[in-house]
This record gives structure tokens, sequence and C-alpha cells, in this order.
């Protein structure tokens, strides 16, 4: 057993989420005396009130949308669906992915890795920066620690004006708390997570959904014709879009949401809703932990500096949401392995976020990975772009589900090294893995074009679409040039590519 005499643990990690559960087992890997300190319930918001329970919410309003459906041959003229009972099984599938981490944790601290591995349910504070103190129901726990890992995550960010409840307003961890469908629901933020619960709400087709937007458009972050085929999939699903207005105010009238806009030519009108939802985005949990008397450095945004998971002070590393680079997942456990294999330096190369996949649970579902063209444009990039829709996709077809497209990135050389990549449409999440390697590679498309692709899928259009960036697309965009599209962009403007027209 490999441990520093000097200090209780070689390894103290706070929080139990993604990250910090990645970094706990990742360090257990490698034989060291591991601490895992938790506050709340083991797997965070990547678990509860967060990724897995708002995806599992997605997933069933998926299955009563298909039911609504009237344009795939059949129709389910008389079905029901009760709030109390969708909660009831989203609660289930957290409590089944929560009970598999307890588990393992169990197994660990009393065979696999007894007398190493030690998991506290309390909150942490740091005294030094080897120092830590636990507050548990049994009275405060002092402990050392050679090396501290930080994945204490975040948690939604609040309005002080707005009198958010977690009944009537709420943000994303209030949502299990209505026992009923809503009539309507107004959702303040256009982001990501935003955008997911409109989408949510408008499947289940037993809400009104509203949704502020003061920006230009709806997923500002991403390309137009990306924000664009969302935000007309929402409107044709009833979703309300106020484009363009800024929120005066929001209160509680007589138990309903009151809300106040100023719209785009100045005026101002006055809504009311069932419930709301407050959707800015997520601040971290670090309050009353200590971290500033111990002299760790922050930004002028508050954020921990922090290079390569590397806190200011070296034996303190911090991961997960807390970085403020990519708040997903699969990043997070990347960061928790990678801080461990820093921190024993098994590692001298720094973390690399450029073929980082993404996923937004929207309608279609989105997924994306590497650059998209905004990004292109505004670091001076010339690039060859190719869209390639569902419409002439075999599967698609099949599925009566054409609603969606393929977009890749390519450099403008011959190299054609692969940038990035969006799709969107049904299994979109499932076409982006093979782009993803070839971003991590350097790799350009003929690797990709040249693939023996199963049939029928929906990944075939991503290789008709890299076939077109090569001219040897089945279906050929000057034909359909309505739908297809091939170009390159330089200097931010679309200029002939002969090679699309062979």
């Amino acid at each position: 057993m490999e441990t520093n005499g000097h200090y209780d643990y070689d390894v103290c990690v706070i929080g139990g989420g993604p990250a910090g559960y990645a970094a706990a087992v990742r360090a257990l890997d490698l034989r060291k005396k591991v601490l895992l300190i938790e506050k709340n319930k083991l797997g965070g918001a990547g678990v509860y009130d967060g990724a897995l329970t708002s995806k599992s919410l997605w997933e069933l309003s998926k299955d009563v949308s298909r039911l609504k459906n009237k344009e795939r041959g059949y129709y389910v003229h008389d079905f029901s669906i009760h709030y109390e009972a969708i909660i009831g099984s989203v609660q289930a599938a957290a409590a089944e992915k929560s009970g598999q981490m307890a588990y393992q944790f169990q197994v660990f601290e009393e065979k696999i890795h007894a007398g190493r591995f030690r998991f506290a349910q309390g909150f942490a504070k740091l005294r030094t920066e080897h120092e830590i103190e636990i507050l548990t129901d049994d009275g405060i726990e002092t402990v050392t620690a050679e090396n501290i890992v930080l994945a204490m995550g975040t948690r939604p960010r609040k309005i002080p004006t707005i009198p958010i409840d977690e009944k009537i307003i709420v943000t994303s961890d209030g949502i299990s708390s209505f026992d009923h469908f809503p009539e309507s629901l107004v959702v303040l933020g256009a982001g990501i997570i935003g955008c997911e619960f409109a989408t949510i709400f408008s499947n289940f087709g037993q809400t009104k959904v509203y949704l502020i937007d003061k920006a230009d458009r709806i997923l500002p972050f991403e390309d137009e014709d990306v924000s664009e085929f969302i935000a007309q999939n929402f409107e044709r699903n009833g979703v309300t879009i106020h484009r363009k207005s800024a929120l005066q105010s929001m209160t509680i009238e007589d138990g309903r949401v009151k809300y106040i806009l100023t719209n785009a030519s100045g005026e101002t009108e006055v809504h009311y809703a069932e419930k709301g939802l407050v959707s800015i985005g997520r601040v971290p949990n670090i309050e009353d932990m200590g971290l500033h008397e111990i002299g760790l450095q922050f930004d002028d945004r508050g954020n921990m500096v922090v290079h390569d998971t590397r806190s200011s002070i070296p034996n303190i590393y911090v991961v997960g949401d807390l970085t403020a680079e990519v708040c997903l997942v699969n990043v997070g456990e990347l960061e928790g392995r990678h801080a461990i294999e820093k921190m024993y330096h098994m590692t001298t190369e720094d973390l690399s976020y450029d073929n980082v996949s993404t996923i937004m649970f929207l309608e279609p579902e989105v997924a994306g990975v590497g650059m998209n063209e905004k990004q292109a444009k505004a670091e001076g990039l010339s690039y060859r772009v190719a869209c390639f829709p569902y419409e002439y996709i075999n599967r698609a077809i099949a599925m009566r589900n054409t609603k969606g497209f393929f977009k890749i990135l390519v450099t403008d050389d011959e190299e054609m090294r692969i940038l990035g990549m969006r799709a969107l449409g049904p299994q979109a999440s499932s076409s982006i893995q093979a782009v993803a390697l070839l971003i991590s590679m350097q790799k350009g498309i003929n690797e990709l074009a040249e693939l023996i692709h199963p049939h029928p899928s929906i990944v075939e259009g991503v290789q008709e679409c890299v076939r077109m960036l090569l001219g040897k697309s089945i279906i050929k965009p000057t034909v359909f040039n309505n739908l297809l599209r091939c170009n390159r962009v330089v200097n931010g403007e679309c200029v002939a590519y002969e090679t699309a027209i062979i």
C-alpha cells in the first residue's frame, strides 16, 4: 500500500458528482489512499436535478410526442399521462444510478480497497492546503491529505429580484416539485437548459410554453441555421418565443406568475403563466469552504484560477463544473481522471477540449463536436463546409422522420482536416463519435468517406456529407442545390468550390 505516512490520505476528493467520483476511482486504480466527501447525494447534479433526470424526462416526453404524431400512419386517440407518475419514473432512474455508485463504494470500502478508501457524508472546509475539516451529524472531524481535488459542482443561478420559491417560480431543481402538468409555463433563458425544458413540456402536450429570449435568437452560441431550425420546430409544437424581449419583472400574484417584458419595439407587455422556470446559468458551490482564506486565487469573474485542472496552490486540483470550462458530465469525468494522472506525473500533456462531444436534448436532438461556423469565422479561419439533410438518408425516410441535417467543417486545403460537425435529427448523438476521433487524431475525411457504414443507418448521412466535400457524393448538390450545401468560406464570405460540382 502506497501511502504518505505524514498525511491521513494521499488524496481527498471533495464532491461526489461525476468528476469527483471519477477522480476517486482513478486514484484507487493507482493504489492510493483516498477519502471522498459528499455533503448531499452521491452523483450530484450529474444524477439528481440535472443531467440524468432531465434526460429521463426528455425520453419520456419523446414517447408521448410519438403518440400524438399524426404523420406516421396511425394515431392514438385516447391516452392519459400523470405528472406524478412521470416524475416517479425519473426519480427511479436517478435512484438506480446513484445506487450503482453507492454499491461500488461500499464494495471498495469493505473488500477491494479496504483500509485505503473511505466515503464520508458531510460538509468539507479547508483549514490549510492539506487540512480538511468535515462537519457531519456526529460533529466535526479534521483530517489531512497530501493532495486535494475540488469537485463540488454548481447549482442554478438565481436573480435576487425574482421570488424563486421552487414551487411556483422554480429553477431546474424545482421541476420535481410540481404535482401536475401546469397549464402554462414561462421559461426565462434560451440557452441549452431552458430550451431543453421548453422541449420537454411542449412534447408532453399538456402545457402551453412561453420562452423568453432577450438575444437575437435562441441558442446564440450556435450557428444561425441550427438555432433557427430549433426555433421553427418549437413554434410548430406550440411554443411561443418572446423574441428580442427583455424581462422587466417576474412576480407571483394570486398563486400565478406575472411577467412584464419590453419587446423589440420598446413596448411593454404583461403576461401570465401558471408556473415559471428560471434558467440563466449556474454558479459554483464554493461558499464557506475556506478557499479564499487559504489563498486560492480567483479571477475578476469570481472563478478559481485553474490551469489544466491545477489551482494556484500546487497540491489542490479543480475539476468538473467548477473549472468554468465546459459543464458536461463527460468532461467532468475526463478532468477528474486527468487531475489524478497529472498529480502523479503520469502525463505531461494538457487536456484538449477540441473534440468534446455535446448533446442538446431538443426537438430534434442536436449533437456537436469541435468548431461550428460561428467559431471558425470568429477565429478568421477559411474552411470548407458541407450540409446534408435527413431527407436523403434512407433510414430517416424509413423512420418517417426526415427533419434534420448534418454539417461538417474541414480545413480549406487538400488535407481537409476535420474542424467540427453539427448533427440535428433522430439519433444525432450516435453519429458524431467517428468524427470526434478524427478530430483528436487531426485527420482528414478520406478514411470516413471510404469506411463501409451499416445500411440503412443514420450515419450514412455523415459519409455522404464528407463525400460531397471530396466531389464524389452519390446525391449531388448540383441537382438538389435548394437543400444540399457544399462550399468554401474565405474571409467570412462564401466562394466557389470546384470540387463540389464534379
